[in-house]
């Protein structure tokens, strides 16, 4: 765990990012809030490429609550079978699309409280579709983020509470928009876990890892 970079560094290496690519956007294919809170759902130990493979077909008959009870649970694990934990995925997909034709008029809350509280969705899939879909600088941290922060210094905690707290207190705010983006890239081509790819980091002199890699 690096020591916390301050504003000017944590500054210059959002600019880096907004300059090489000005409007990041998350790599989970949906067609609307409810498809992404689904896609969000099922990409828990799960790869975005296999979520994406298993929902093209799903997405085009089941893209809103009602359409996936219609479908049902059993018809739904016909969709999602390649991806891991699908049993219990698909029982958290009709129980939350169930809720919210019930509760929610069928459409997805703009709250976190009310996110968390459907089954299926955490913290970290309430703050993505509270950022990708309603634009709001929630910061949901996930394996890549965790990783980047603490190992660069941006954003650096012992969980990710404290991950996505350092991100809101550390990262501008011009920047906070795109950082869950940002940071996520980044880590999972660039920072990566085992290798990272230090040679090409856009951000290597500003980084605090002390073990950059080379080869």
């Amino acid at each position: 765990m690096a020591a916390q970079l301050d504003y000017h560094t944590i500054h210059q290496i959002f600019t880096r990012f907004r300059a090489a690519e000005a409007e990041p956007k998350g790599e989970l294919d949906h067609v609307n809030a409810y498809t992404l809170v689904v896609a969000v759902a099922l990409s828990a130990q799960a790869t975005d490429v296999g979520v994406n493979k298993a929902t093209k077909e799903l997405f085009t008959i089941a893209d809103t609550p009602q359409k996936m009870l219609d479908l049902g649970e059993e018809g739904l694990i016909d969709h999602i079978k390649t991806i891991g934990l699908y049993r219990n995925k698909a029982k958290n997909v009709i129980k939350m699309s169930k809720i919210l034709v019930e509760d929610y008029g069928g459409e997805v809350p703009s709250s976190r409280a009310a996110l968390e509280s459907l089954p299926g969705v955490g913290r970290k899939t309430a703050n993505v579709v509270l950022n990708m879909w309603f634009h709001l600088p929630a910061q949901a941290v996930d394996t890549h983020i965790f990783r980047f922060g603490n190992r660069s210094g941006v954003a650096v905690g012992k969980d990710v509470v404290a991950v996505e707290r350092a991100i809101e207190d550390h990262i501008p705010a011009e920047f906070q928009k795109h950082a869950h983006h940002w940071m996520i890239l980044h880590g999972r081509y660039v920072c990566k876990a085992r290798k990272p790819l230090c040679a090409t980091c856009l951000i290597r002199d500003l980084c605090a890892f002390e073990e950059k890699n080379f080869d």
